[in-house]
């Protein structure tokens, strides 16, 4: 078979593994599409993204409109000719003609169990909602919001504890794996498009700052999953003595935890019911959480146990939202 002209459409690290499979792979990577430089920063120096980075390491032209939806797009990517186009987190929704340019569509990468996870953030909303299981979905792009034919599917168990940048970096290799396969399926006729019922999709929205607010009223497990789902960003804070505080890391306590390690329950949410050496355990709606990780304002990130000792934290006190 000849080689596929592709032309790669991603602007994240989640992206790179894709980039670099195909770069290294038996196609031609005709282009390479991603998002305008930004500031970024207190500095606010000008920050090319990632993809952009490894494309110009490897010498594939780079290319950053602020749109798809005008003519000078669409002159260039015709005069790219691509066979195939493979999207990968890009940032900008593709617009009908794009989408059937291509003798072999568009194909994009996408970081959750389709149709589970339509959307933006399907890695953080995978954690915030302490699903065990997720995976990376290919799928053939149609004009829907992921709502294309699936390609095929692989499938990972969410590990204990695990973050969600570190499931982003998995996942994000995962896909590399399979997208060579893929094109070359898709080049001789070998792939078997599966429909997705709609009927059990589910949609999510952005991630905000707003959305790391700890409110200690929740259950222990809600509030361990927020701070994973939310680390590294944006974070999850909360307030003690009216100053803030970010929590890193955390574990959920059962009500038969809490009895094994001789902490009362009943106590006020955001109580801290016990200080150990290398963590501290908070009252929660439901069981307690084990603090293991802080940061507090304008510091670097430390022990929750050096915390309490540079900051004379004792049990009875009390976190506010």
């Amino acid at each position: 078979m000849n080689s596929l002209r592709v032309v790669f459409m991603g602007t994240p690290d989640f992206a790179v593994p894709t980039l670099q499979a195909l770069i290294d792979g038996p196609n031609e990577v005709v282009g390479v599409f991603c998002q305008p430089d930004k500031q970024k920063g207190r500095g606010k120096k000008v920050q090319m993204p990632p993809v952009k980075e490894w494309a110009l390491a490897a010498d594939v032209a780079v290319y950053q409109p602020n749109t798809l939806r005008d003519e000078a797009a669409q002159n260039l990517l015709e005069s790219l000719a691509p066979d195939i186009i493979v999207v990968v987190a890009y940032g900008k929704i593709l617009p009908p003609w794009l989408i059937r340019l291509p003798k072999f569509g568009c194909i994009n990468v996408h970081a959750s169990l389709l149709p589970k996870y339509r959307g933006a953030a399907p890695i953080h909303w995978a954690i915030l909602n302490g699903d065990t299981e997720t995976g990376v979905t290919i799928m053939q792009m149609d004009d829907g919001l992921d709502t294309g034919d699936i390609l095929d599917v692989v499938k990972t168990d969410i590990k204990d504890g695990e973050t969600t940048g570190e499931l982003f970096d998995r996942l994000a290799v995962m896909g590399g794996e399979v997208i060579n396969d893929i094109l070359r399926k898709a080049q001789a006729g070998e792939l078997q498009p599966v429909k997705q019922d709609d009927a059990k999709a589910t949609h999510t929205t952005k991630i905000t700052r707003e959305m790391g607010a700890i409110d200690w009223e929740k259950s222990a497990i809600s509030l361990a999953n927020q701070v994973r789902g939310l680390n590294p960003a944006p974070g999850c804070f909360t307030f003690l003595d009216g100053k803030r505080l970010k929590v890193w890391q955390a574990e959920a306590l059962t009500m038969d935890d809490m009895k094994q390690h001789n902490l009362s329950a009943g106590q006020k949410a955001g109580t801290i019911l016990a200080v150990n050496e290398q963590d501290f355990v908070v009252a929660a709606g439901e069981g307690a959480v084990r603090v293991l990780e802080v940061q507090p304002d304008n510091k670097k990130r430390m022990s929750a146990g050096d915390f309490c000792r540079g900051h004379q934290v004792k049990a009875g006190l009390i976190f506010n939202a």
